[in-house]
């Protein structure tokens, strides 16, 4: 028997119950994305305003505990490093970016290598100890002092990919500028690093200030020093050409380079020439430190044989072969090599457009007596540094 009574009569709320339902679940749905999005977002698996691909290693493309675990441990070391200063500082651009004038390439974003974490969980729990260790500021073990338009901003940011190494990128001048303003100082221009990386600066004229080797022996007479050498004479064109960019007005390099013309007499108290004279700047050098404590890194070879330059560099420094010939490629334009992905980005990158400016044309009889006035300073060179580099053949 069917019921009867005022109920009976009401219409079905069938709809409107659906209606209502519908609403519960689109909020239940919501809720549930935002949990996830913030919950990734906290695992570093995302960020705001840009666009990565999760597992690529890389300063632009962050990546999670489950990216890292793939990893070498040494790229997990500098990734999270990153990821700590990142958040303190909000969202930065690349490591010291202020020296313009200087800025070269970074080197591929995903470190080579092997030595990835054994187990999901393993690199989990070695993640969060990472996270809770915020590394600490040293001074440099390693330091490029030389040479002025030799190469040493390449050779330092081909480095600075290297997973075991920290660098500051703008030029220091400490041990001939600031030397004054004590270590404490110099040590917080550094980058924070970890156990088992490496701290390192480049300033080019250390090579040429006649204080900087005590100074840096009292820093510590373990330090490695690198330095960038190139054909004197090249190198002396290509000072000249920086700074004719910037003062058009300059004389010619052929009046620069003599102090008398008719008689041939090179002027050596233009720096653009004294800069090249690398015996004489050697010397006091080895007073402070043995031959073995230096590397000389031949600034043709890293335009012509980038990964082979590096191989000895990362010899030099005890550190695994994680540079290769993979990553460079040569840009015919610029004439010097690239790298397939920079340090903080997925896209090529070359070295920025105050390298690799057109030389002046230079008379051919100027360039002769330039090379007979270096041929007896390169000799002197070979012999102390045990590497003939070419440059009078």
């Amino acid at each position: 028997m069917a019921p009867s009574g005022p109920a009976c009569a009401q219409p079905s709320p069938a709809e409107p119950l659906s209606r209502s339902i519908f609403r519960k679940f689109l909020l239940m749905l919501c809720s549930l994305l935002t949990s996830l999005y913030v919950f990734y977002c906290l695992a570093e698996r995302c960020q705001p305003g840009s666009g990565p691909v999760a597992g690529v290693p890389g300063r632009g493309v962050p990546a999670g505990p489950r990216d890292l675990a793939a990893w070498p441990a040494g790229a997990q070391r500098k990734r999270l490093l990153q990821l700590r200063q990142r958040r303190r500082r909000g969202r930065p651009g690349p490591d010291d970016s202020s020296d313009q004038d200087e800025q070269s390439p970074g080197l591929a974003a995903a470190p080579g290598g092997s030595g990835a974490g054994s187990s999901l969980v393993e690199a989990q729990s070695g993640t969060l100890a990472l996270l809770l260790d915020e590394g600490s500021k040293q001074l440099p073990q390693a330091i490029i002092i030389g040479v002025k338009k030799g190469g040493t901003r390449a050779l330092l940011e081909f480095l600075r990919v290297h997973p075991d190494v920290r660098a500051v990128g703008a030029e220091p001048h400490f041990f001939d500028r600031s030397y004054h303003k004590g270590l404490a100082w110099y040590r917080d221009l550094m980058p924070r690093t970890l156990e088992g990386q490496i701290t390192m600066e480049k300033t080019p004229s250390y090579f040429v200030t006649r204080e900087a080797p005590a100074r840096i022996s009292a820093m510590s007479k373990d330090t490695k020093l690198i330095v960038v050498v190139r054909d004197p004479v090249t190198r002396a064109i290509s000072d000249y050409t920086q700074t004719l960019s910037k003062r058009p007005d300059i004389p010619s390099f052929e009046s620069l380079t003599f102090r008398n013309r008719s008689a041939g007499l090179i002027d050596t108290s233009w720096s653009a020439i004294q800069i090249g004279l690398y015996a004489k700047h050697l010397e006091p050098w080895l007073r402070h430190f043995p031959l073995g404590q230096m590397l000389f890194v031949s600034g043709e070879r890293l335009v012509s044989d980038p990964a082979g330059e590096l191989r000895r560099v990362q010899d030099f420094l005890g550190l695994k072969h994680i540079i290769t010939d993979k990553h460079f490629y040569f840009n015919q334009t610029k004439g010097f090599p690239c790298l397939k992905k920079a340090e903080g980005s997925g896209k090529p990158h070359c070295l920025g457009k105050t390298k690799g400016r057109a030389h002046p044309v230079i008379a051919r009889e100027v360039l002769r007596q330039l090379r007979d006035f270096y041929r007896p300073f390169n000799r002197k060179f070979y012999q102390m540094t045990g590497r003939d580099f070419g440059w009078d053949e």
